[in-house]
């Protein structure tokens, strides 16, 4: 959807009405840039970009811009924040003439481009104006992308620069750096710099410069213990003091991701699917299917083990009776004796 909708800003099949909203921000904003970089030139920008806040400006003052002509330029674009009027939060203090709204969706200016961009997760569908607005405008919803939607948005961000991306390099990109999509634009606009125009971003380059979340590096952690890969669990365990992370943080997060890898069987096992699993999560799905692939090398009873022996771990650490890196180690160790075997 998101692949699509860009396609045909760039395909310069404009409206003259846009609604972005959603949750997703950093979609919501690249949303915006692109089309400002479509309709207008840098020269152009300088002149031709207005914005308004609705939360403290009337919004038929952004209208009466709207219909003002450009200045050395075919079109002028007007961006609108905190369209909250669309949606079922209550009036604020800033008087909202909607009656010059409705006129001027029914009616917009031919040389201006109104964009309304909203972080809501929905809008209020009983009120006129908002169904009004959704008839006439073209509507973008700005949601956490499915695992294909990621993938589609990596390749097309790389290929507004002339890069390509292997196939494999993208499970390793989502595996190491998340699915939060600015953390991965600023990990993937580091390796279109390095491969350059025409270049192609592989696995192995992922591998090298791919900066991990200290999250991404407890998920690397689990999987090396799954692997029984003891001596590189450390490893990763001490890169992570060396980067200053407290050995009580990464328990604590590495609690979190066996507490997720039990949920995720225990679920699994009820009947439910990777999707159905996600949404009762609150998790994103791509996480949920990396969850289900260390998951099945666990039994419950050994889940139930870990989880015990993190809390053990936890309480040695927060009580001072023992070195807390040495507790760290220690745990560690003992998974490696019996990681597969029914941990004791």
């Amino acid at each position: 959807m998101v692949v699509d909708f860009w396609g045909k800003i760039k395909k310069r099949r404009l409206s003259s009405l846009y609604l972005l909203y959603g949750t997703e921000s950093f979609l919501l904003t690249e949303t915006y840039e692109l089309l400002v970089r479509t309709v207008l030139t840098e020269e152009e920008r300088e002149f031709n970009v207005s914005v308004y806040d609705c939360e403290d400006t009337p919004v038929q003052t952004a209208l009466e811009d709207a219909e003002t002509f450009p200045f050395l330029g075919e079109k002028r674009v007007i961006l609108i924040k905190n369209p909250y009027f669309f949606t079922a939060e209550k009036e604020k203090e800033v008087e909202h003439d909607l009656k010059k709204l409705e006129s001027y969706i029914m009616s917009p200016s031919p040389f201006s481009i109104v964009v309304f961009v909203g972080p809501y997760e929905k809008l209020d569908e009983r009120k006129k104006i908002t169904k009004l607005m959704k008839e006439h405008a073209e509507v973008f919803v700005a949601s956490p992308l499915a695992e294909k939607e990621l993938r589609e948005w990596i390749v097309e961000r790389a290929g507004q620069s002339g890069v390509m991306v292997e196939e494999h390099a993208i499970d390793t990109l989502l595996k190491l750096a998340g699915t939060n999509l600015m953390t991965l634009a600023n990990e993937l606009d580091k390796l279109i710099l390095f491969v350059g125009p025409g270049g192609m971003i592989q696995q192995e380059t992922v591998e090298k410069l791919v900066s991990r979340t200290l999250e991404q590096n407890v998920f690397v952690l689990v999987e090396k213990v799954t692997k029984r890969q003891i001596d590189d669990a450390l490893q990763v365990f001490y890169d992570l003091l060396e980067n200053n992370e407290e050995p009580l943080k990464i328990l604590s997060l590495l609690a979190g991701q066996f507490r997720l890898l039990y949920q995720v069987k225990w679920l699994a096992a009820k009947g439910y699917g990777q999707q159905q699993i996600a949404s009762i999560l609150n998790v994103h799905p791509f996480r949920i299917k990396l969850a289900m692939g260390q998951a099945a090398l666990f039994s419950e009873e050994e889940l139930t083990t870990v989880m015990r022996q993190i809390a053990e771990a936890d309480y040695k650490m927060k009580s001072g009776t023992m070195d807390r890196q040495l507790v760290m180690e220690l745990l560690l160790m003992r998974w490696n004796e019996g990681i597969t075997n029914n941990i004791q």
